[in-house]
């Protein structure tokens, strides 16, 4: 009888102890580059909506890094000290964090970047190609100033590999048009408020000599567009284009005022999220965001085992407006 009854309190107890390790809690840092803008805010409504979020497997920090590369590498100190599970990682900086991320990574806490990159061949990137995303919007602007023009480019935060990438891809688009000239070049660091200042003392500096204004995002480009409208100037007459599918970007798409691009932030912090969790949990892990079925013929899941996840970017045209803006606003 005391055998039988030894043998049930062992049952029970190894019971208990297998329900334990189901519900296993993992502690997840998402380090943001900042969150004044649009497409950040999306990123990281979206990443809190992730099922395995949403019913507590994962109890996830944003750390909001307030675009400097230092308050980053403390931040994921931080979560080092703190013995976070993981941390994502959408760094300002592609290089400034590369130490901080390989002591993370020393610890056995793996890093997924998302948005924009680590210069690590070892960190997994979820994200857009952003040298593509560049090609894109100069191809588009060449097109609608017809080749010839003088252009500006408000650039993203001097250093970070979305404006790094998105760069390359402009300059070697517009190189192949030897009737547009670059006559401005200025970073606005993503933006509406700096953009808006930048464009109009451009304006000013260059009355009726602008053809047309590269904007590597979209609250840079609503920036841009406010100016040009306080200036009495035609969004036909100089024309924008940008990156991000953001609302506000693709109403004033919609209205014919800019060219913009989508990249998805849903994507983007889920997809990035289901990276991680395979990699804590294994090959058992099935991923769980919507975003797979969304993109199945374009990114394949494979186990969460790439070495990168390359989401496809998606002009936004007065026909598809309305179901994107429903996507990314949750409408």
């Amino acid at each position: 009888m005391k055998l039988r009854k030894l043998l049930v309190c062992m049952l029970a107890a190894s019971t208990l102890m297998a329900g334990a390790v189901e519900a296993k809690t993992y502690k997840i840092g998402a380090a943001v580059y900042g969150l004044k803008g649009q497409f950040m805010q999306a990123w990281v409504k979206s990443i809190k909506e992730h099922p395995a979020v949403k019913d507590g497997t994962v109890q996830i920090t944003v750390f909001d890094g307030n675009y400097d590369a230092n308050t980053q590498n403390n931040q994921i100190e931080t979560m080092i000290t703190q013995h976070y599970d993981a941390i994502i990682f959408v760094p300002i900086d592609t290089k400034a964090s590369v130490g901080a991320v390989r002591h993370a990574m020393a610890e056995d806490i793996p890093v997924v970047a998302s948005n924009t990159k680590v210069a690590s061949d070892k960190v997994v990137y979820v994200g857009n190609d952003d040298v593509e995303g560049g090609r894109l919007q100069a191809a588009a602007l060449a097109k609608q100033i017809g080749g010839k023009g003088n252009v500006v480019i408000i650039q993203g935060p001097i250093g970070q590999s979305a404006q790094i990438d998105r760069e390359k891809g402009e300059l070697e688009v517009l190189a192949k048009n030897p009737g547009i000239k670059i006559i401005e070049k200025k970073t606005a660091n993503w933006d509406r408020a700096q953009a808006l200042s930048l464009t109009e003392d451009w304006l000013n500096a260059h009355p009726k000599q602008i053809a047309g204004i590269v904007s590597q995002n979209d609250d840079m480009a609503l920036g841009a567009l406010q100016a040009l409208k306080s200036h009495g100037v035609s969004p036909k007459d100089v024309p924008i284009t940008s990156i991000d599918g953001m609302p506000d970007a693709i109403k004033a798409a919609q209205a014919g005022e800019i060219t913009t691009f989508l990249q998805d932030a849903q994507a983007q912090s889920q997809g990035a999220l289901d990276v991680t969790l395979a990699k804590l949990i294994g090959d058992s892990y099935k991923p769980r965001s919507v975003i797979w079925q969304r993109y199945g013929n374009q990114v394949k899941w494979a186990d969460g085992k790439a070495a990168s996840y390359i989401l496809p970017w998606v002009p936004v045209t007065p026909q598809n407006a309305d179901a994107l803006y429903k996507q990314v606003t949750g409408g």
